[in-house]
């Protein structure tokens, strides 16, 4: 029986081979590859598709986050509000300027920043808030504006996983003061290498984004600011406007392999699926489940040769690196426990619903085997 991976990122180049080796063949003709047309082009392509005003290309996702928190000239001494369960490159990046990370726990259903506890978590010092849109599903951004503009706070939006999600109508990316987007090469959208996006609908912090990318230039040779080399290649730009007109198709196919996922394991005890707000649409770049026996659950899968990954085994709060701040093992106990019980299934547009009812039914057969085994005490 075939393995039924996480990704399968052969067949999807199948699709978009000819218009990628187009692309890539118009960038070697040119040599422009740093700063070329094709940049200006995707940046065009996802400021209308995002509906924010600017969007600026970066050369990662991470650097996105860190360029954008410079933008907003965040720095040491400040204070900046996230989540502990994400990647790291939330706080990582808020560290990195200087700042300290303060997080906030996460909501049990839909496992973003609960905004009813961010308030208690603002002090004089608190600069910005950073709402994590994990796993394709926006968090509650008016909520969250409503506290930031109450306490004059920035919001970066980390949209790493989150695009053409979209929050009562509106897309991620343009819920914020700022929006930060990765295109490695796993994510719904992926380029060939590292690549990522800062958008926004403010002139001033747009331009800043645009000199700190290049060292601060003003004009050549002249530095304004600190910046860094932040620039999207050129060829990764080329590959990802390529890739842009699948993205629709893609991640329609992942909502309805979402939606059968929904269906099949609907009325599997001790499995809880995504909760959906009914004013979000998902992109499901995860379709994550919560199990009370999730590493027995993994090992059943891997032994049936279907893939599944943990995201993320430990919040950022227990990470050795972050001892410093002082955080204890119970400060945020939804995310520990969602840490503990969280596993995501094959999700990708390559599926077919076979693969899919394979997936769910060997859930509902480790589930069948396991609730005897509990109910005579049997290990």
């Amino acid at each position: 029986m075939k393995p039924i991976t996480m990704l399968d990122l052969k067949s999807e180049f199948s699709l978009v081979e000819d218009g990628v080796r187009t692309a890539i063949d118009e960038v070697l003709e040119s040599q422009h590859f740093v700063g070329g047309s094709h940049v200006g082009v995707l940046e065009e392509e996802l400021a209308k598709r995002t509906g924010a005003k600017h969007a600026i290309a970066i050369g990662s996702g991470t650097d996105a986050i860190l360029v954008a928190l410079m933008a907003c000239e965040i720095a040491a001494g400040d204070e900046v509000i996230t989540t502990p369960f994400t990647f790291f490159a939330t706080a990582g990046c808020v560290h990195r300027t200087g700042a300290k990370p303060v997080f906030v726990d996460i909501d049990p259903d839909t496992f973003n920043i609960d905004p009813a506890k961010i308030q208690a978590a603002i002090t004089p010092r608190t600069k910005a808030i950073i709402p994590v849109h994990l796993f394709g599903q926006c968090a509650d951004m008016d909520a969250i504006n409503d506290i930031a503009a109450s306490a004059g706070l920035r919001v970066i939006e980390d949209a790493a996983q989150a695009v053409d999600a979209t929050y009562k109508n509106r897309y991620a990316g343009a819920l914020g003061d700022a929006a930060c987007f990765s295109f490695y090469p796993t994510k719904n959208l992926g380029g060939f290498g590292e690549g990522g996006l800062v958008t926004t609908n403010d002139d001033a912090l747009a331009e800043r984004v645009r000199q700190l990318r290049n060292h601060g230039q003003t004009d050549q040779y002249h530095h304004q600011f600190i910046g860094g080399n932040f620039r999207l290649n050129t060829m990764q730009a080329a590959i990802l406007s390529a890739k842009l007109p699948h993205l629709e198709s893609f991640n329609g196919r992942r909502r309805a392999i979402a939606k059968q996922y929904d269906e099949l394991l609907a009325n599997v005890p001790s499995i809880q699926t995504p909760k959906i707000a009914e004013h979000n649409q998902s992109c499901y770049h995860q379709y994550s489940i919560l199990a009370d026996d999730r590493d027995g659950l993994r090992q059943h899968l891997t032994d049936a040769s279907i893939g599944s990954g943990i995201y993320y085994p430990i919040p950022l709060h227990l990470q050795p690196c972050f001892q410093y701040l002082e955080y204890s093992e119970g400060d945020f106990p939804v995310s520990e426990a969602t840490a503990k019980r969280i596993l995501s299934l094959p999700v990708h547009p390559m599926l077919d619903d076979a693969d899919v009812r394979r997936v769910a039914g060997c859930i509902v057969q480790h589930q069948s085997e396991a609730i005897p085994a509990e109910a005579t005490g049997r290990s």
